[in-house]
């Protein structure tokens, strides 16, 4: 099996070794890592069971990976604890790991070995229904398994300006259009169509790419916010319903807003690098608009707002690693992440990690990522900071989540 560095010496670690290593971690679960860190490559011979009837199908490049265009690739995988795979696809000579048909079942293949066994998402009721306006239903609102998706906004300010955070591909600097804004009317239909569907979906998750006009800085991105929120409440008899969303960093003033005019239970906004030298180098936007500490200060701001355990924030597991200005021991990044995560922690914030994945699309797109090992002894890390604190991570575990190896944890280890 393909092999990772340990974070204290120079022996190589394979996939097993790690299993072995940290057996007390569920071997899933550093499987899923480990994919998520490598990515996957669908064979023509797996592409040839995905079911457009039936399957969720994503066939746009995504994260500036050249996808076949005449190719329908799945948007993601299942394992069968019922956790995602939430990887990208990716080229051969990157080193993925293969999925494969294996005697009619999907598998997940390294070196010719058959690692696990994988099933494809299946796609929801509502992605073949329009809106009265004769918009597709799935192109307002995305699905993982047991999650409602909306992307309020397709541009980013920093990644127009060049500005962007240089591991993201997902706005990147050089767009040249800006998705129409979905109208109100469009995701009540939408929404109301998908929770129609009985225990398909348990939460609904909004992000979008910073917007910092307005009167204030960020009023313009916090009116779409409550805009949305507004519209998702339609459908809802109660004030609040389960639902959060992903900012930038609003004030308190806007939090006080935010809470108070919508149906919003739950609100993130990822710092990426907890370390204020590192988050001031990968994160260039955020660090010249809003900076470091204001945008930490404004996490336990939110707090007092919304709740203990209902404030988050996501950082990018590994890319404080970056050369040449990262950390350059696995051991010392550990140490200074998880220093800031409790202290953050001891303010009623939770964090969690989304793993690195060097993306072509990305300004880091020449980088190494982060070891298994780093990865996983990060997870855990996290994990017992929100056991010490009695910190909730419901709106952003495995079902509503899915893409945090350290908020899985929380439903295998005491």
């Amino acid at each position: 099996m393909t092999a990772t560095l340990t974070a204290t010496s120079e022996r190589v670690l394979t996939l097993n070794d790690v299993i072995a290593k940290y057996s007390h971690i569920p071997r899933l679960l550093i499987l899923r890592i480990d994919a998520q860190i490598r990515g996957i490559h669908y064979t023509d011979q797996a592409l040839s069971a995905v079911d457009p009837a039936i399957h969720q199908i994503y066939s746009r490049a995504r994260h500036g990976i050249k996808e076949d265009e005449s190719k329908q690739y799945p948007a993601s995988l299942l394992l069968r604890d019922g956790s995602l795979i939430i990887a990208s696809h990716t080229p051969l000579e990157k080193n993925p790991y293969l999925v494969d048909l294996v005697d009619g079942r999907l598998a997940l293949v390294d070196n010719d070995e058959i690692i696990e066994f994988v099933e494809l998402w299946e796609k929801p009721a509502y992605y073949e229904l329009y809106t009265s306006s004769g918009i597709p239903m799935k192109d307002v609102v995305s699905a993982r398994p047991q999650r409602l998706d909306l992307s309020s906004s397709t541009y980013c300010h920093f990644g127009a300006k060049h500005k962007g955070c240089k591991f993201c591909a997902i706005y990147p600097p050089d767009r040249k259009t800006v998705a129409a804004r979905i109208k109100p009317q469009d995701i009540t239909e939408t929404i109301r169509a998908a929770i129609s569907e009985p225990g398909r979906f348990s939460f609904i998750h909004i992000t979008g790419g910073t917007k910092l006009g307005g009167k204030e800085l960020l009023d313009a991105e916090l009116e779409h916010y409550i805009e949305t929120l507004q519209a998702i409440g339609e459908n809802f008899s109660t004030k609040k319903f389960p639902c959060d969303v992903t900012t930038t960093a609003f004030s308190e003033k806007q939090l006080h807003r935010l809470y108070d005019e919508t149906g919003i239970m739950a609100y993130t906004t990822d710092m990426e690098v907890l370390d204020e030298e590192k988050f001031n180098w990968i994160c260039p936007g955020k660090s010249e608009t809003i900076g470091y500490r204001e945008w930490k200060k404004r996490l336990i701001t939110a707090v007092g707002i919304f709740g203990r355990g209902y404030v988050g924030t996501g950082i990018v597991a590994g890319v404080e690693l970056a050369k040449p200005f990262g950390f350059t021991s696995e051991d010392e990044a550990l140490r200074s992440t998880l220093a800031e995560a409790e202290d953050l922690a001891a303010n009623g914030v939770t964090t969690w990690g989304t793993v690195w994945k060097v993306l072509p699309g990305a300004e880091f797109r020449d980088q190494k990522g982060p070891s298994l090992e780093y990865c996983v002894r990060l997870a855990e890390g996290l994990y017992q900071l929100r056991v010490k604190y009695d910190l909730k991570v419901d709106f952003n575990d495995y079902r509503r989540c899915g893409n945090h190896p350290d908020a899985d944890l929380s439903r295998l280890l005491k």
